[in-house]
């Protein structure tokens, strides 16, 4: 059998952990390994943060970036798959934002059952740590970090943004949650949900609470947009009561509810819409004069 007609054969399981729906477009990235890089910008990948083969990250800069703020991109998959070179988390963010000045990393981290969510999320501050201390090389200011994440990603950057010290001294401007519908880990296993949930959390309550952004959220924070779907049943709910604990909090967050799909909300952010203008909004509304 040729590998392109293996690879036509896993593409519709592959796409239920990578939320591509497209098994051509899944072909083409099991044959060509990564996105093709805009005109002007520089990719630098796989740089290590730490010893596990999954602790590297994607650096794309402009090519004549100095200074430049950075948004760190944090991939999806139900916390066990993904990939930092998939061609919905990055294509078109890197299009839109790294051909305007800004520098985009996208991270990888350690996965179910290797590591536990919230050992994922301290793999994502390692790798924001070490980007950091790195920035100047690829153009970028170290002080002017963004967060950004999908789905399982959301609710890693949605845990560091409440519980920083889970970041250790690191620190950043803000944080994007992209359509996360475990804000509230104990509320969510404590109703029906998903097996993969059952997975990532397991059965023990102390670990609900540690993994669990609204449980972690005790003190006034840096901004934060949680994007939501509007066609899932549970995302625009949490997302709107994480955000009225943290405006209460003194925090400042805005909520922004879309109808897309929740593979959608990923795809399509930086395409030239509303949804990415609202995004670039809030980004330069962050960032310092």
């Amino acid at each position: 059998m040729k590998p392109v007609h293996l690879a036509f054969l896993l593409a519709p399981l592959l796409a239920l952990f990578t939320g591509q729906s497209s098994a051509g477009t899944l072909i083409e990235r099991l044959k060509n390994g990564r996105v093709e890089v805009p005109a002007g910008v520089r990719l630098i990948p796989d740089i290590a943060y730490g010893p596990a083969k999954d602790q590297r990250y994607d650096v794309f800069a402009p090519a004549s970036a100095a200074g430049a703020p950075v948004i760190f991109m944090v991939h999806g998959g139900a916390w066990r798959a993904g990939d930092k070179a998939a061609s919905q988390v990055v294509t078109n963010k890197v299009a839109r934002w790294a051909t305007r000045g800004y520098v985009v990393i996208s991270t990888n981290y350690r996965m179910l059952p290797g590591a536990d969510p919230v050992q994922q999320a301290r793999d994502v501050a390692s790798a924001l740590a070490h980007a950091q201390g790195q920035a100047a090389a690829w153009g970028g200011e170290r002080n002017s970090f963004i967060l950004m994440g999908h789905s399982a990603g959301a609710h890693l950057v949605a845990l560091l943004a409440a519980a920083p010290a889970l970041a250790g001294p690191t620190q950043w401007l803000g944080t994007v949650a992209l359509d996360s519908a475990a804000m509230d880990v104990e509320q969510l296993m404590r109703g029906p949900h998903y097996r993969l949930h059952d997975e990532a959390f397991g059965k023990d309550p102390a670990f609900w609470k540690a993994a669990s952004p609204w449980a972690a959220l005790a003190a006034a924070g840096k901004p934060m947009l949680a994007v939501c779907s509007t066609r899932r049943e549970d995302a625009c709910r949490q997302a709107q009561r994480f955000a009225d604990k943290a405006s209460a909090l003194g925090t400042r967050m805005q909520v922004l509810p879309l109808d897309l799909s929740h593979k959608d909300i990923n795809d399509t952010l930086g395409e030239d819409s509303a949804y990415t203008r609202t995004v670039e909004d809030f980004l330069r509304s962050i960032l310092p004069r």
